[in-house]
């Protein structure tokens, strides 16, 4: 009987061992507030376990009705450190409240999420946001998620000096500078010539001096004074990620703003 109940405890052990990670892990999507159909969920919910997986951090997406009564900083951090993530990840927190998104990094997040990165990726998301293009947005942070984890990885993360250069449309462009140019010389060509309609021609550079009008009998040249204005050159940002502490000791960099 005794060597029955130590198997039985012995299998309940492993059994405990076995399930509890699995109930502990935490989905990198949580959508809280309800802004996309299953079939979005699963979508996204798969590119971020890619992307996790591939990196070997947490690449997090939540959304809450409300951050209950704490600034979306503090709540996307404190997400982060209590939902059994890995030490180092980045999570957009969307917040239906009053309309604030938060980015969180911590560990090799801050690293690789610059303060400028950070502003960059909020440009590009924050446009599907206000349109209540909830899964778009997800997409394209995401895909961003992506593309600075690779640059990071090559050892110069995005930053002020540095950031993506936008798609340059070399058609539309041409297009606009072919027809742009000519356009601008006849309009400022035709003002010119509006101007010289009571104008006449003449052969000779004296018929445009009035007789008698000058009359020069002494020049001099008088240096009166020299005025020198100096102005203190603004400098650029040094880049970088400014740093916090969560409420549980954590270091975190992040930024975010409105939509």
């Amino acid at each position: 009987m005794k060597r029955k109940m130590i198997s039985f405890l012995a299998a309940l052990l492993v059994l405990t061992m076995i399930i509890l990670p699995a109930s502990a892990a935490s989905s990198r999507l949580a959508d809280e507030a309800d802004l996309l159909s299953g079939t979005e969920c699963a979508a996204i919910e798969k590119q971020l376990d890619e992307l996790s997986a591939q990196y070997g951090l947490d690449v997090v997406i939540v959304t809450t009705d409300s951050t209950d009564s704490r600034t979306p900083m503090e709540y996307a951090d404190d997400y982060f450190d209590y939902n059994n993530y890995a030490p180092d990840g980045v999570l957009l927190l969307v917040s239906m409240e009053e309309g604030d998104w938060w980015i969180s990094t911590t560990g090799y997040g801050i690293t690789a999420f610059t303060d400028a990165g950070i502003e960059y990726i909020g440009k590009k998301i924050v446009p599907y946001l206000s349109d209540g293009e909830y899964a778009k947005a997800f997409t394209v942070f995401a895909e961003l998620c992506d593309q600075f984890l690779s640059q990071a990885k090559n050892g110069d993360p995005f930053d002020t000096h540095n950031l993506p250069k936008e798609p340059f449309n070399l058609f539309w462009s041409g297009l606009m500078a072919f027809f742009a140019g000519p356009a601008a010389a006849f309009f400022a060509t035709g003002s010119m010539k509006k101007k010289l309609k009571s104008v006449a021609q003449k052969t000779q550079a004296n018929d445009y001096v009035t007789p008698g009008s000058l009359q020069i009998t002494q020049s001099r040249d008088f240096h009166l004074y020299t005025h020198l204005e100096r102005r203190e050159k603004a400098q650029s940002s040094s880049g970088g990620s400014s740093t916090h502490t969560s409420s549980s000791g954590t270091t975190h960099g992040g930024g975010g703003g409105k939509f």
